[in-house]
């Protein structure tokens, strides 16, 4: 990693403001390697430098990795002039975070939010077969026929098929027929559109993983949580 400014790295680090960060340096807040230093234009080497800010060790992450369980009634988008997005789920960062895709404005679950470009470029990738799993409650059963038809890919009125799916069913529930879709491309309303293509409607939509990431049962809708280092080479190491 290249050299950079200790108040820019504090603020990389501590999601504060350059200003904030040039007054903690001001005051003597802030230490590397042990020693005082009082220079905001002090370059570091974030990967050797050891710097404390009142005594505590800060730890340079080149990105950010969120796992947010998405409520329903939110766009997933980095702003919006009339709705509510998943950004305003999470606290407020100086990084320039992103979804990675999307989920309907009605479907839950899981969402990775994060400033790593190259990953969630993989992760969307056709060409890369990530699985994206969901959970969904159709107006009626299915059966061994439907499975077959997703396998064999769909016509969902695009210029081709869809790729080849999953689809599981999940047995009778309350509000609907449950089933678990698995695909590996991101179309527009593709899950809604696939089970109109076998006769049957989406009325309820979660998606619960994306490659080796599966949603923290423990994130009630509208919670998140960094993903831990496992997660993140998981993720890494599949694409």
């Amino acid at each position: 990693m290249k050299p950079m400014r200790l108040d820019k790295y504090l603020t990389k680090v501590h999601n504060m403001s350059r200003s904030e960060a040039k007054q903690f340096i001001k005051k003597g807040r802030v230490r590397i390697n042990g020693v005082v230093e009082k220079r905001a234009e002090c370059k570091i080497d974030a990967d050797v430098a050891r710097v404390e800010l009142d005594g505590e060790r800060c730890v340079f992450e080149e990105h950010i990795y969120r796992m947010l369980n998405k409520p329903a009634g939110v766009v997933t988008a980095t702003k919006d002039a009339e709705e509510k997005t998943v950004m305003d789920c999470l606290e407020s960062s100086n990084r320039s975070l992103f979804p990675v895709g999307r989920l309907d404005k009605d479907t839950e679950g899981l969402l990775l939010i994060t400033d790593d470009g190259e990953l969630a470029h993989n992760l969307l990738s056709p060409v890369k077969h990530i699985d994206k799993c969901y959970f969904a409650l159709l107006d009626g059963p299915v059966g061994e026929k439907e499975e077959k038809l997703f396998q064999e890919g769909l016509d969902i009125g695009d210029d081709k098929k869809t790729l080849p799916a999953r689809l599981v069913p999940a047995g009778e529930q309350t509000g609907g027929f449950g089933v678990y879709i698995t695909i590996q491309e991101g179309r527009y309303h593709q899950v809604k559109r696939m089970a109109k293509a076998i006769g049957r409607e989406v009325l309820y939509l979660k998606r619960i993983s994306m490659g080796s990431l599966k949603l923290d049962e423990e994130l009630k809708p509208g919670q998140s949580r960094p993903l831990t280092r496992e997660e993140i080479d998981g993720l890494k190491n599949r694409v």
